[in-house]
């Protein structure tokens, strides 16, 4: 155990952080989410809610601040609705850190899937909630 890092963050998962570069993605995937076929790095942090690793995950991690938008999620498909308690959850965990950071931007489902098929690593959450997917585009640490 190392001091002043959440218990939530596995090895795994700290390395991978600590290997990334900047404009490096990260997802952090719902428990529905097709990890396995879309990952070439998948971590898994299986029981473990989003907005929770969100609070452990953005102290150590730097978001881009050289894009419009360094969160990004899945809109809904056509005749689905949004739960705004996730984005509720979601944005209280990441003002912990980063209170003015611009709105998370949604994209398509399919676009979210080319990102995540690019991106670092993929972390299979338990996350349940319905559009619970989210990617954090890494930036670098101030001087």
């Amino acid at each position: 155990m190392l001091k002043g890092i959440s218990p939530l963050i596995s090895p795994q998962l700290l390395e991978v952080m600590a290997r990334m570069g900047h404009g490096d993605e990260l997802v952090l995937a719902d428990a529905h989410f097709p990890g396995e076929s879309m990952g070439k790095r998948v971590i898994r942090a299986d029981g473990l809610r989003i907005a929770d690793l969100l609070e452990a995950i953005l102290p150590l991690f730097e978001l881009d601040t050289y894009v419009p938008h360094p969160l990004i999620m899945m809109e809904p498909v056509a005749g689905d609705t949004l739960d705004p308690q996730v984005d509720i959850s979601y944005q209280q965990s990441i003002s912990l850190t980063n209170p003015e950071l611009p709105t998370i931007k949604r994209i398509d489902r399919y676009a979210f899937y080319e990102r995540a098929k690019n991106a670092f690593a993929v972390v299979m959450t338990g996350e349940t909630a319905k559009y619970g997917n989210i990617i954090l585009i890494k930036g670098v640490t101030p001087v």
